[in-house]
């Protein structure tokens, strides 16, 4: 399948975003990259245990868009959410404690990969289940609304999700309710191992929106730069109270479902795969800043260098940590054992 959006940047000269953004953002992708590619050896090491979904390739999503966010501002993720915990300000030392699975983690080792929570900053949960995020991000976009704070709700979800009634539900109710919520589809052209063609009779999913009475759009999800202007005319629309706004990002994961899962499955040959990664977002918006003189080659492997870093410094935290004790299982667990029943 040929890559059919164009590689040059859709949004130059005064419609880019100024030289310290693009820098920021830069950042934000490549410390992703760097720590989604190290959990990947470390899941294949077993180190990591569970399922293990990879962001790469995606990056540019959600630097373009978490940029626009606050800290006050609420983000939804799913299954695939670690780019965008990280993007948000979720601090990366417990991320890969959270992932260890050590008491110093994000959750104290009861959420792991697919459910990462940090109301310090907003983040109210990956969610392994595709679709539930939407009305959980409904909810929190009537509470800001409720508060009149100018809070705003980012929710991500993957191409498969709009096919389900949770999608469907949330949405119509937030647009019937003018809420705060942007609603970010990451298309990357698969639902696990379905490709968009078998699951959806449109091309463009961004279109369901005219039927919820809200704006659709779309942008190259490839291109840091397209999501940031997209993204941002949204927020800021929610921001000023006109309600939800559908995001479609034209993306792709570089790896399987799962790490555990084949790079290629039915429907994704070798060569479509190979397509999509000369449009890597990082070595686009590296181009893009070397090209006009923005920031200086020796100045960007320094942000490479110091993501690494970082990665390096959260794994020795992480390894550090020490295990949760059995005794504290049911701590911060939202249930209640019955009585009389032993533990």
């Amino acid at each position: 399948m040929a890559v059919e959006l164009s590689r040059e940047s859709r949004v130059v000269g005064e419609d880019a975003p100024d030289r310290a953004t693009l820098v920021r953002m830069y950042e934000t992708m490549v410390t992703i990259r760097a720590f989604e590619t190290r959990l990947v050896e470390l899941f294949n090491a077993g180190k990591l245990g569970g399922v293990l979904h990879v962001y790469i390739g995606e990056e540019a999503c959600a630097a373009g868009s978490c940029i626009h966010l606050d800290a006050g501002d609420y983000l939804l993720t799913s299954h695939r959410g670690h780019g965008h915990v990280l993007a948000k300000g979720a601090d990366m030392n417990r991320m890969m404690a959270e992932l260890f699975a050590r008491e110093t983690g994000l959750c104290r080792a009861r959420g792991g990969s697919m459910h990462i929570i940090e109301r310090s900053v907003g983040i109210l949960g990956a969610n392994a289940i595709v679709a539930a995020n939407v009305p959980i991000a409904t909810g929190a976009g009537l509470a800001a609304k409720w508060r009149g704070e100018g809070q705003v709700v980012a929710c991500f979800f993957g191409d498969g999700a709009t096919n389900h009634g949770a999608f469907h539900e949330g949405i119509n109710l937030a647009a019937l309710w003018n809420l705060p919520v942007v609603f970010i589809c990451e298309n990357n052209r698969y639902a696990q191992f379905t490709p968009q063609r078998l699951h959806a009779k449109i091309e463009d999913l961004a279109i369901r929106a005219a039927s919820y009475g809200i704006p659709g759009v779309q942008a190259d999800g490839q291109d840091v730069l397209a999501v940031h202007k997209v993204a941002g005319e949204a927020v800021a629309r929610a921001r000023r109270g006109e309600g939800p706004t559908l995001i479609e990002l034209k993306t792709y994961r570089y790896t399987g479902h799962a790490i555990s899962n084949p790079i290629c499955a039915i429907g994704r040959p070798d060569e479509e795969v190979a397509a999509w990664k000369t449009r890597d977002p990082i070595p686009l918006l590296r181009e893009y800043l070397l090209s006009r003189n923005l920031v200086a080659a020796p100045d960007l492997r320094m942000i490479q260098d110091a993501a690494a870093a970082r990665v390096a410094a959260a794994e020795a935290f992480a390894e550090a940590s020490p295990r949760p004790r059995p005794e504290t299982a049911l701590e911060d667990v939202y249930t209640e054992w019955p009585a009389g029943v032993p533990l």
